[in-house]
């Protein structure tokens, strides 16, 4: 790992890393607030039958219990675009940028090879996805105490769901950077790395909504980061193990094709 190049990386980002954990914690805390206000109405609604079974659910969440709200809260739009600033803007402009602006070869003439580039980019990102995942859990258990229902969450489950949310977002960050390694320029890589988080977000929820294609759900990553499941004690290892290949075909990928490929000159 090279030091210098990993402390600017993280003052690189220092700025949107504040501003989306403190953001990504305040939606953390008004989950359980939504929950506690809307949870009763809901299961009047769903029992009324004025809303159809396939809507009683976003994704794999829902309002039926606290669990579920966390689950929602992990898989709504406003979290995911939070998390995207890191696992797709910052990723897959972190190599691609360089070279687009010229100052990748500037990089590179230092001692350092392209390989300890990569991996010390890689791990400075991770651990700033890492720390929002902390806040966002930290915002959840801090809405739960203030709403008084703290009890309907396992604590002692939630290391595991901090790993399964880390192993999804990883994989979407690693594949960031493999693109962003890729290219040249930082659209191409950005476009790509967006349009997996998107296509992947909307099996999930199309499986949801339509349950004539819900086999499309486990086509997507969303779908294997259930908070729910394991707060309730049913973490699937099969969970961990895709979302941790996910996680790691990527990192291969970039530490094969980015040594070994020519870097043309900047347009």
């Amino acid at each position: 790992m090279n030091f210098p190049l990993f402390g600017r990386t993280l003052a690189w980002q220092r700025a949107r890393w504040l501003i989306v954990t403190i953001a990504i914690f305040g939606w953390g805390v008004l989950i359980p607030v939504i929950y506690v206000a809307f949870a009763d109405a809901f299961r009047d609604l769903a029992n009324s039958g004025a809303i159809p079974n396939e809507l009683l659910n976003f994704g794999s969440g829902s309002l039926f219990t606290l669990p579920g709200a966390i689950t929602l809260g992990t898989q709504h739009p406003l979290a995911i675009a939070m998390l995207s600033v890191f696992a797709v803007g910052a990723t897959a402009t972190a190599i691609a940028g360089e070279r687009q602006r010229g100052t990748l070869e500037v990089l590179l003439a230092r001692p350092i090879s392209r390989v300890t580039m990569y991996l010390t980019v890689l791990l400075a990102l991770l651990i700033v996805v890492a720390i929002v995942l902390v806040a966002l859990l930290a915002g959840f258990v801090a809405g739960a105490a203030v709403q008084n229902v703290l009890g309907e969450l396992a604590l002692e489950q939630l290391p595991l769901v901090w790993l399964n949310g880390f192993l999804l977002w990883g994989a979407f960050t690693t594949f960031g950077l493999a693109a962003s390694a890729t290219f040249d320029r930082a659209g191409p890589a950005i476009g790509l790395t967006l349009a997996f988080v998107l296509v992947s977000y909307f099996f999930e929820i199309l499986g949801s909504l339509w349950t004539a294609v819900d086999w499309t759900q486990e086509y997507s990553l969303f779908h294997h980061f259930n908070a729910t499941e394991i707060l309730g004690g049913q973490l699937d290892p099969t969970d961990l193990l895709i979302t941790g290949v996910a996680f790691v075909v990527p990192i291969v990928w970039a530490l094969v094709v980015f040594p070994r490929r020519d870097l043309a000159a900047p347009a």
